[in-house]
């Protein structure tokens, strides 16, 4: 999944800070770009002796946002979950100085097993995929189980209340700046969520019970590396949104595939494969959608009521439309990752009006 290099990066500086600072890297190294990654560039470094790793950076230039492109958060969690039952790679150092590669990074290890970026996971069998969705779910309530209290440096990721507000007021903050973003050829702003504004409002009236737990922030099947052979999650990636915050936002997230495809929802689906695939008994193995709840609710030791996922779930379709309008917004820029940018900006409306219906 690794090819050729389209934010360039330099490898003698790589090498002369990784000889200080992390010795057992044997150099020299080689350097591949993902092709996944629509928020920080992210290498796949080899060196001579075979072994690889992974380099995290920030994107080059002025960033829009304060709070996205966090790799220094990201180095920090995985850090802190070190030791812990939450399947984590296991991450070399961090670099903060610009003057390295341009923009803070960090080096984790690679973890040789299969990603799938369509969620129905194809090309395995009923069982694998019966089991692969419930190591997904099982893996979840794992991480959401650690008292964040317990460890100093989880301490330190966020309060043990009001998530929901916090979130509303960043994304508030963070479609603002996105929607005033020009296309740096015809000058034409990304623009404003239609009715975002309105949504915000009603989130802030009504919410569900509050909790506290570690969350991933985008915790989905597209995140999780499995093992080569075996039905199981052994890591989780892309940890830049994690805090403390509320359970329900990440359970939310990872089941998103079904609401997708709902007729709501046709041709706006923001992952891979065929949305229909998650309707019921459309794909062998898969669990309903009431049974990956239900999954969830036994591995975390807490019940899930319907309304609660249904307020979960259109918060979540309204923080998917501030994450494609940032894609379009580093699109317009020339910040984007991901060779797939470009097409993200037509689909903003359309999930904005599943969220507000």
């Amino acid at each position: 999944m690794a090819g050729p290099i389209r934010h360039p990066i330099s490898l003698p500086a790589l090498e002369n800070f990784l000889r200080a600072a992390v010795p057992s890297i044997q150099l020299p190294l080689s350097a591949q770009q993902f092709g996944y990654g629509q928020s920080n560039p992210t290498y796949l470094l080899s060196s001579a002796s075979g072994a690889q790793y992974v380099l995290r950076k920030k994107p080059p230039g002025q960033l829009l946002s304060k709070t996205a492109h966090q790799v220094e958060r990201e180095y920090r969690v995985l850090s802190a979950l070190a030791g812990s039952d939450v399947p984590a790679p296991k991450v070399y150092c961090l670099c903060e100085d610009t003057a390295v590669l341009g923009s803070a990074f960090y080096i984790m290890e690679y973890l040789d097993g299969r990603i799938f970026d369509d969620p129905s996971l194809p090309d395995v069998t009923a069982e694998h995929r019966a089991a692969m969705w419930t190591s997904a779910i099982t893996t979840l309530a794992t991480l959401h189980l650690i008292p964040p209290a317990s460890n100093e440096q989880l301490r330190s990721f966020g309060r043990p209340n009001g998530f929901y507000n916090r979130q509303i007021k960043t994304l508030s903050a963070i479609e603002a700046a996105q929607a005033a973003t020009k296309d740096v050829d015809t000058q034409v702003p990304v623009g404003k969520i239609p009715k975002f504004d309105e949504m915000m409002r009603l989130f802030s009236e009504t919410q569900p019970e509050d909790r506290s737990a570690v969350v991933h922030g985008d915790y989905k099947i597209d995140n999780l590396v499995f093992h080569k052979t075996e039905p199981r999650v052994i890591g989780i990636l892309d940890w830049e949104l994690s805090t403390i915050g509320h359970p329900l936002s990440d359970l939310c997230n990872l089941l998103s595939p079904y609401q997708f495809a709902s007729p709501d929802a046709a041709g706006v689906s923001v992952m891979g494969g065929d949305p229909a695939s998650f309707l019921d008994g459309a794909t062998p193995g898969l669990p309903t959608r009431a049974e990956a709840i239900q999954l969830y609710s036994q591995a975390a030791g807490w019940t899930i009521l319907p309304s609660q996922m249904f307020w979960g779930d259109a918060f979540g379709f309204v923080r998917n439309s501030v994450i494609v309008q940032g894609i379009a917004a580093r699109f317009a820029t020339r910040q984007a990752s991901s060779e797939k940018a470009g097409m993200y900006a037509e689909r903003i409306p359309k999930i904005a009006a599943i969220a507000w219906k």
